[in-house]
């Protein structure tokens, strides 16, 4: 059974920075797309960054030059490093994996979420 697990979340001030980890038990997970989504409260959920297995990134518009989305194929992990934190980014955020090679999906696997909170 497929496993996705975040970490990392948290309360910060705007500004600030915070650095999610997600663990994947995929067995095949460096050939698997993984990704960032968000959602904030009463919101849909968004795209927020991707990564593909030799390291091809794509990201939404307003994190671009903030957020840097990277991953570890020997520890099964993948990272989205967060700077210059805004309260309009907190959110819960998801790691996710695609069986496929698109960078927006479709997305076939999903975390539980962690709680991102920025404070202005």
């Amino acid at each position: 059974q497929v496993q996705l697990v975040e970490s990392g979340g948290g309360l910060v001030q705007a500004g600030g920075s915070l650095r999610l980890s997600c663990a994947a038990s995929l067995r095949t997970f460096s050939s698997v797309v993984m990704g960032w989504f968000r959602q904030a409260a009463g919101k849909e959920r968004e795209f927020v960054a991707a990564i593909r297995w030799a390291g091809v990134t794509q990201y939404r518009d307003s994190v671009k030059g903030r957020f840097t989305i990277s991953r570890d194929n020997v520890k099964n992990t993948v990272y989205l490093e967060m700077n210059s934190l805004k309260p309009e980014d907190t959110a819960i955020y998801y790691c996710a994996g695609a069986q496929g090679t698109g960078l927006l999906g479709p997305y076939h696997y999903w975390g539980q979420g962690t709680q991102v909170t920025v404070s202005s």
